[in-house]
């Protein structure tokens, strides 16, 4: 197991010797992270790699959904199975990040906002400009554009209680990187036709 230690101020250690702990002395954003874990990968020789969210949200139990699927080109998003305890924040941030990357790509999918995914080493291949959340956005246009296919499997989601969960998403700066990017993913389509 590869961790991504994106800057925090928090002292991780593992006792165990199949974990691999990679810092980045400064906060670089959740993108670079991905890509540092990626090119890590590919070091070791994989064609692909899974991306968990450290926010307890998800439940590495669930990587079996992945396993059964042919990763080499695709990139999987295990798509949250919402139920009543999510919030409105983030039932309207993925019908809002759905429409978008279907206007971008003309492809439907599920959850375009969900942190547990496998990606394909070739994703290091593409022109990839972004470093924060806007990345996994970006990173699934350019991957759809590339001509490779995208596919979604069922997991579980947990949600914790508002004062227990963690979030580094920033509300303004975040959401206006996010809109940013559509407007010019939607341009390039366009201009592109």
């Amino acid at each position: 197991m590869v961790v991504v230690d994106d800057g925090s101020d928090v002292e991780i250690e593992y006792q165990h010797d199949r974990v691999h702990l990679l810092r980045h002395k400064n906060n670089l954003g959740k993108g670079e992270a991905i890509l540092t874990g990626a090119k890590y990968a590919a070091k070791l020789g994989f064609d692909s790699f899974f991306v968990l969210d450290g926010d307890a949200q998800h439940s590495p139990a669930d990587i079996g959904q992945f396993v059964a699927e042919d990763r080499s080109n695709s990139i999987i998003i295990g798509a949250r199975e919402f139920g009543k305890n999510v919030p409105f924040s983030s039932k309207f941030g993925r019908a809002f990040s759905n429409f978008w990357v279907y206007a971008e790509t003309g492809r439907r999918l599920q959850d375009t906002q969900s942190g547990f995914r496998s990606y394909p080493i070739s994703i290091l291949k593409l022109d990839l400009k972004k470093r924060r959340f806007d990345f996994e956005i970006e990173v699934l246009v350019k991957h759809l554009w590339s001509g490779k296919d995208i596919k979604e499997v069922n997991i579980s989601v947990h949600y914790q209680s508002k004062s227990e969960r963690v979030s580094h998403f920033d509300k303004f700066r975040d959401n206006l990187r996010l809109s940013t990017l559509h407007a010019s993913l939607l341009l390039l389509r366009l201009k592109n036709r």
